[in-house]
């Protein structure tokens, strides 16, 4: 008996090691996929904002405090914005939490008639999920110079329908979306070109577009204002996490000043 204790002992340090030998090669291989992902996810922003920048001009504006937000102690999101030319604001946010990394690009329109583009694409391993999300954040729909915007957004999905769906959980905006592409792959090159086409569709579309009166302007700036508060006030997946860290006030001020700038507009 006191031979087969001694051998059980023996094992146990050999099986420690074993666990400590996977653990680390568990982590190992998390921080180069991370690693191989923040890459394609860069790779694939800047391709969208070259691309953005083919038609206007781009120019950062200083998101402050908010450059960077930490949640939860382990969530780092690193947040620019920008100030499209002749169209609104653009905030472009990223996060790395190891297991999956997460970028949202938001094109918010205030000088011209057009909806609102909102897309996060997540890496998690080998795998893509990506929301391409146009809101309607417009007085008529049916008005005629945005029903062919419509129309171009419209084509836009079709070419897409070939990819996998994903499916998502009912929300309270859903009566503003008339076009939305979620999407999952393993495709990275057809993901970039999903993200690049949407941000070239949507600008080719914007280009076509006169310019707001002021009276227009304050009407879809009011628009977008209510977007924003009902935003905060029912909640989102994402809003959701920022209320819980940040309290329902900074998360106000975060959307109002840089993720939707309608407090710069």
């Amino acid at each position: 008996m006191a031979k087969e204790k001694t051998g059980k002992k023996k094992k146990w340090p050999w099986v420690l090691l074993t666990i400590l030998v996977l653990i680390g090669a568990l982590v190992g291989f998390l921080c180069m996929k991370a690693s191989s992902n923040m890459k394609i996810m860069n790779d694939t922003i800047d391709e969208g904002m070259k691309k953005l920048s083919e038609y206007t001009d781009v120019t950062p504006v200083d998101a402050g405090e908010y450059s960077e937000i930490k949640l939860y102690g382990l969530m780092k999101f690193d947040v620019s914005q920008y100030d499209v030319s002749e169209l609104g604001n653009l905030s472009v946010m990223k996060v790395n939490m190891g297991f999956m990394q997460m970028a949202s690009f938001i094109i918010t329109p205030y000088e011209k008639n057009m909806p609102m583009l909102s897309m996060d694409f997540m890496y998690i391993g080998s795998n893509r999920k990506a929301y391409v999300e146009f809101y309607d954040l417009v007085k008529d729909t049916s008005d005629s110079a945005y029903t062919e915007v419509l129309g171009s957004l419209k084509a836009l999905q079709s070419s897409y329908s070939d990819m996998e769906e994903l499916a998502v959980d009912p929300a309270w905006y859903d009566d503003l979306l008339t076009v939305v592409m979620h999407k999952v792959s393993k495709d990275d090159t057809r993901v970039k070109k999903l993200f690049v086409d949407s941000v070239d569709t949507y600008m080719q579309a914007a280009s076509g577009l006169e310019a707001l009166s002021d009276d227009a302007r304050a009407e879809k700036h009011e628009i977008t204002q209510k977007y924003c508060d009902d935003l905060v006030s029912n909640g989102g997946v994402s809003t959701d996490v920022f209320k819980k860290e940040l309290g329902e006030a900074t998360t106000k001020d975060f959307f109002d000043k840089v993720l939707f700038g309608p407090a710069r507009y």
